[in-house]
């Protein structure tokens, strides 16, 4: 049996400045922007050319889901970008707008500093050491 994390939903509170930002600064790809009727669409992005798991952009739905835009972990980071060249995609989203809050650091497991989606959610950006 094989299984994979197919979509990791994000909580969005504008489907197109969601969509701008994913696009534009983190250069990921728009795969799916599907109308579902009512206002509400099945849009997922993800990393260019990346077989692995996606975001899909939720719009919220009432009160309680808009108190958890740019906080789904309560502070923490959430969600990490694997890069292949650290230096490279850190200094081109730093030129594209992309905040980060921190310096870059080494750690046992490789090169990251966490940065701020338009929402305030928290992401690392990490090229992994091989052999972790």
């Amino acid at each position: 049996m094989t299984q994979t994390i197919g979509h990791v939903t994000l909580v969005i509170r504008d489907y197109d400045e969601a969509i701008a930002f994913f696009i534009g600064p983190l250069n990921f790809e728009l795969l799916q922007d599907t109308p579902l009727g009512g206002g509400k669409r099945w849009v997922v992005v993800g990393p260019r050319g990346s077989r692995g798991t996606t975001l899909l952009l939720a719009r919220v739905a009432g009160s309680e889901q808009e108190a958890r835009i740019g906080n789904q972990t309560g502070g923490r980071v959430f969600l990490f970008l694997h890069t292949d060249d650290f230096a490279r995609d850190y200094s081109t989203m730093k030129a594209r707008g992309v905040r980060f809050i921190e310096e870059p650091r080494k750690e046992p497991y490789g090169v990251v500093a966490v940065f701020e989606d338009l929402y305030g959610n928290r992401w690392d950006l990490v090229e992994v050491q091989s052999g972790h």
